[in-house]
């Protein structure tokens, strides 16, 4: 059985994250879509809502599972008998890091596979931060996530008010 570990913060999880999980799903026995709960960025939900929202994006897909981690990638790859690493590319600027992040993954467990899949071209300008920032300012991200996210990203917003900590860009210029 060749299981395969799909790594992120998922905060939150759209589309274009959905369309690299379901497509790695076909091309392995089982998909462990891992939340990663201690990251350098800040992030808007929190560890248990990002899974809650992964857990339900995925509630129709047997061979994919949903669990945290907060560990080199690598090593929750060896505790979960993992044999590859999905990650998604977007554009030319992602190929620059996953690539270096692809080389250290093998430096540390070259036993373990990474595999880059390109994302959907309809996905490409699909980011968190671009979700998040959009939906901070009432804008429609319903062609960006699933209503579900939508829903708790508007619920999220009006709980905390502004966004300015959560990303490095600004669509307001």
């Amino acid at each position: 059985m060749i299981r395969a570990v799909f790594p992120g913060t998922f905060d939150p999880i759209h589309f274009g994250h959905i369309d690299i999980a379901v497509r790695a799903a076909r091309l392995f026995d089982e998909l462990i879509v891992a939340v990663y709960d201690r990251p350098v960025k800040t992030l808007l939900f929190s560890p248990e809502e990002r899974m809650a929202l992964v857990r339900k994006t995925f509630i129709n897909h047997s061979n994919i599972k949903v669990m945290g981690y907060n560990s080199l990638t690598v090593e929750f790859c060896r505790k979960t008998d993992s044999q590859v690493i999905v990650r998604g590319l977007r554009v030319f600027s992602d190929y620059e890091q996953e690539f270096r992040m692809g080389l250290a993954n093998h430096r540390l467990a070259p036993e373990i596979e990474s595999v880059m899949l390109i994302t959907n071209e309809e996905h490409t300008f699909l980011s968190s931060s671009t979700v998040k920032e959009i939906s901070s300012l009432g804008g429609d991200v319903s062609s960006m996530v699933s209503k579900f996210v939508e829903n708790a990203l508007r619920e999220k917003f009006k709980e905390i008010g502004s966004i300015q900590q959560f990303v490095n860009t600004s669509l307001r210029d």
